[in-house]
């Protein structure tokens, strides 16, 4: 399948681009402010109800269109090329989907994106080190205080001296509360030496 056919051009110059890659200081870095200590954080698109990347996001999520993620993650890394963080980027982290709801999906939504990402960055793509311990109901269902309630001891690490002192570049779909996304960097700086830096292909407008 061809890009045009994914995403057709005029659709493409309509995209709600953010531009975070070049503001160190962007909305999606204020979200964690103050709770976990992360070297860069990104989205590349603005997600609006109803809007061209609902759509999208939607279609890559509960319709099976993967290749909506290897064309967004071919699309950003192109940015993300610019970024130079003290610390390089080692490897990418998806946020995981537990066993049983990976079985219903039969796929995470996060995985051609962020394979898309560690083959342009030419870094490591591993989705064995973070896990999700707790089964829960689709997160965009929920209220603000559901998502929050619990979401700290859903996700753990399998830990091994060879992840010691590495960057993990952890990759979600859409960026809301960062709820989710603090908690697995949360289990994930339970690795000696960890540091986290976090993409999203979305975060929505609050």
């Amino acid at each position: 399948m061809t890009n045009e056919s994914v995403l057709c051009t005029n659709c493409r110059h309509e995209m709600p681009l953010t531009q975070y890659h070049l503001d160190p200081n962007n909305e999606a870095v204020k979200k964690f402010y103050g709770k976990i200590e992360i070297d860069h954080a990104s989205a590349f698109l603005y997600f609006n109800k109803k809007g061209i990347v609902q759509e999208l996001i939607h279609n890559l999520k509960y319709k099976g269109y993967e290749e909506i993620g290897t064309l967004l993650g071919n699309w950003y890394v192109e940015d993300l090329k610019s970024i130079k963080p003290e610390t390089p980027f080692d490897v990418i982290i998806p946020v995981p989907l537990h066993q049983k709801k990976l079985k219903e999906r039969g796929y995470n939504q996060i995985t051609t994106f962020g394979n898309a990402l560690a083959k342009g960055l030419n870094i490591g793509y591993n989705d064995a080190i973070l896990f999700r311990k707790k089964y829960s109901k689709t997160q965009s269902k929920k209220n603000l205080l559901g998502r929050l309630e619990g979401i700290e001891n859903v996700f753990d690490v399998h830990i091994s001296k060879e992840n010691h002192h590495r960057h993990f570049l952890l990759v979600d779909d859409v960026l809301t509360t960062g709820a989710t996304l603090e908690a697995c960097s949360r289990a994930l700086l339970k690795i000696p030496g960890a540091k986290i830096s976090i993409v999203c292909m979305a975060m929505a407008n609050s």
